[in-house]
């Protein structure tokens, strides 16, 4: 059975998704963008700013799905321009400490123009 999953302490969905779907003991998160969810902005303007507030919306995310960091299987990163692909990975490695699988391109734009977006794959 499928369930989804909501916090409000990530950015609810601007479009017809939702934030994670469980099944199978297996959480699904959408893709997450810097927006921090108290204001509805984005947060930060540069790609470090940006990749904390993605982590903190994924985090959320997760902890609301009864999981964390430690548990995610498989990411997909989304960069803006892959000359920030070190400066994401400094704050990247900071949260997924187990280093799940792992997919990085660039994109030529993300929703509302941010520098990345973070999907994750989870174990509950």
């Amino acid at each position: 059975m499928l369930q989804k999953v909501f916090t409000e302490k990530a950015p609810a969905a601007i479009g017809p998704y939702s934030q994670g779907i469980l099944v199978n003991g297996m959480l699904f998160a959408s893709g997450q963008i810097p927006i921090n969810p108290a204001t509805g902005e984005i947060e930060g303007t540069d790609i470090t700013a940006q990749a904390q507030q993605v982590m903190k919306n994924v985090g959320a995310i997760l902890a609301e799905a009864g999981t964390d960091y430690t548990k995610v299987v498989k990411t997909t990163c989304f960069l803006a321009d892959m000359g920030d692909f070190a400066a994401f990975n400094e704050v990247y490695a900071r949260y997924f400490t187990e280093k799940p699988a792992r997919s990085c391109v660039a994109v030529k734009t993300l929703p509302k123009n941010v520098l990345c977006e973070v999907e994750v794959i989870a174990a509950v």
